[in-house]
């Protein structure tokens, strides 16, 4: 009788599921030894990845960054399939995007502001940002200023009312801005802005920034985001690009090794059965087939392995803990399930505009500051969902198709809008931003620059721009991830992260053979303590659990 080959089955198509998939099935001697497939439950390859285009403009509806090169796996795979060039636009080639040289900067009611309103509170929210994640302020210009002295004092306040455990990102910014405001209480008032006081204009130019930041971590309220966590989260150093000929290339190339039929659409699994420590392989008193997990899929049919490898988003796994769920049976360990129930995932939806227009090419890298929500002076008809967006910009430098993030229920509110209350309320915005004479006051004078109304990229009419078409990502309603990315939460950590790597059953168990090892395994952004949030982190996991089983079976080259 023949030995049955060992059977591999990952769930999901995405960065972390194709790279195991890649690597499995180039070490030696696999593909005589084992069985391998890939279910997914869409209709393409590549998950949180999704290349597309817009505007005759190549974007990206997911993941956009390779985050720093230097290092990077993802960097290394574009540069070996000639990825980063392109003869068609694409999305933030020319960098601009990510970190301007020259943004404009504007308050609501069309008051561009002067970088010597801006920057002091642009190099205090970096210092406070770079003193959460352990770096030491080296700017001198910060130092002189004292600003590590307050980012210090902010650190104090905040555990001193709270203890560390529970100290947030967004009470420790806060504090920050407290203490900077208390050192600088003698400013000299701004005039000429309306309605804008100076604090004002810096509380907003402040929460411009914490704005940018619940798109960066997906964060929707920054009072989630753990404090401890932001030192053990590791950027790989250099530029941040985009990739030209789109992030969707390099999970091509991953899965160009695979043969036809190996990865499966359309396989949505509904149930995993796995045999934990002391349960048997039996079903209604007959023995099992000798394979230990069993997968059910939404057609009704269902597959037989030796090991999963569940990729599915840490959202995914959110509803699957639920007790009415029953994606797992049994359920969860509850070690497992709490990790999942405690690390933070949410939301950030990208909104692409196409405006067209005789100024449409001057549009500048606006960054926006509103009033608070509750503000009375605030534009009663710019949409609330509009308010916490930071920036509306080209994709590149004279393109006709601008960007906007969207994070937290604002970015779920954006889901459900049709296309004509997008395109009213964004209109509206760019009208109160950029319609008006934008007075941009020198901060040693009261007087307007040379006396005269200064125009933004020569507009004076917002209304010469006009937006015709809209696309938008929607990750918080699609059944397959239900969110974007994972973050630290307060009252999780770091080592939450590393039990979601953890497989099932655990490592103790396997003592017996009633008991076999490695049913599950867990891959994706959500299991790497490091890089979680990224498509390297996903890249990693994926690395890791493909290492894992190819150990496993003592196989060489691993």
């Amino acid at each position: 009788m023949v030995a049955k080959k060992p059977s591999i089955v990952i769930i999901g198509a995405g960065m972390a599921g194709l790279t195991a998939a890649n690597k499995l099935y180039t070490a030696t001697g696999f593909k005589d030894s084992f069985e391998l497939c890939i279910v997914e439950g869409g209709t393409r390859i590549g998950g949180r990845i999704n290349t597309s285009e817009f505007g005759g403009d190549r974007i990206e509806m997911g993941a956009t960054w390779i985050h720093g090169i230097g290092g990077s796996p993802v960097h290394k795979i574009a540069q070996e399939i000639h990825a980063l060039e392109s003869e068609q636009p694409w999305e933030c080639m020319d960098g601009i995007s990510e970190e301007p040289s020259h943004p404009t900067t504007i308050a609501e009611g069309g008051f561009e502001l002067n970088p010597s309103i801006v920057e002091p509170m642009t190099t205090l929210y970096k210092s406070l940002m770079g003193y959460a994640q352990g770096k030491l302020v080296e700017d001198t210009a910060a130092s002189c200023e004292g600003l590590g002295e307050i980012a210090a004092k902010a650190y104090k306040v905040s555990t001193t009312k709270g203890g560390q455990e529970k100290l947030s990102i967004g009470s420790f910014l806060r504090q920050g801005i407290d203490a900077y405001w208390v050192s600088m209480k003698d400013q000299e008032e701004l005039k000429g802005y309306g309605n804008w006081s100076r604090k004002l204009v810096q509380d907003g130019i402040f929460a411009m920034h914490e704005n940018t930041q619940r798109t960066y971590t997906s964060a929707g309220d920054l009072l989630t985001l753990d404090f401890s966590a932001e030192s053990e989260y590791v950027m790989f150093p250099g530029e941040e690009i985009t990739i030209a000929k789109g992030y969707l290339s390099i999970i091509e190339s991953l899965a160009s090794v695979l043969p036809p039929g190996l990865v499966q659409l359309g396989r949505k699994v509904t149930r995993i059965e796995w045999q934990p420590e002391g349960v048997s392989g039996m079903e209604n008193g007959v023995a099992t087939a000798t394979r230990p997990v069993k997968l059910h899929f939404c057609d009704g049919s269902n597959m037989l392995a030796d090991h999963v490898i569940v990729t599915v988003s840490l959202g995914v796994l959110k509803a699957g803990i639920h007790e009415d769920s029953g994606m797992f049976n049994p359920p969860l360990p509850s070690f497992k399930s709490e990790a999942i129930s405690r690390l933070g995932y949410g939301l950030v939806n990208k909104l692409f505009l196409q405006v067209e227009g005789n100024d449409f090419n001057n549009f500048p890298y606006l960054q926006m500051v509103f009033h608070r929500p509750d503000s009375e002076f605030r534009h009663k008809k710019i949409p609330w969902w509009m308010r916490r967006t930071a920036s509306m910009c080209p994709i590149y430098s004279n393109s006709s198709v601008l960007l906007c993030w969207f994070a937290g229920k604002e970015a779920l509110e954006l889901e459900s809008l049709q296309e004509e209350d997008i395109i009213n309320g964004v209109s509206t915005t760019i009208s109160s931003f950029l319609s008006k004479p934008h007075k941009k006051v020198k901060s040693n004078s009261h007087e307007l620059c040379n006396g005269t109304a200064n125009y933004v990229g020569n507009y004076s009419h917002g209304s010469e721009v006009k937006v015709t078409k809209i696309l938008k990502s929607q990750w918080g309603t699609d059944p397959l991830f239900l969110g974007s990315y994972s973050y630290v939460a307060v009252g999780s950590s770091g080592d939450d992260l590393d039990t979601m790597a953890e497989p099932l059953p655990k490592l103790s168990s396997y003592k017996t053979a009633a008991c076999p090892p490695l049913q599950i395994l867990f891959a994706g952004e959500a299991t790497h303590r490091t890089h979680y949030s990224t498509t390297h982190g996903a890249y990693f996991s994926g690395l890791r659990e493909a290492n894992r089983l190819l150990q496993h079976y003592h196989c060489i080259g691993v």
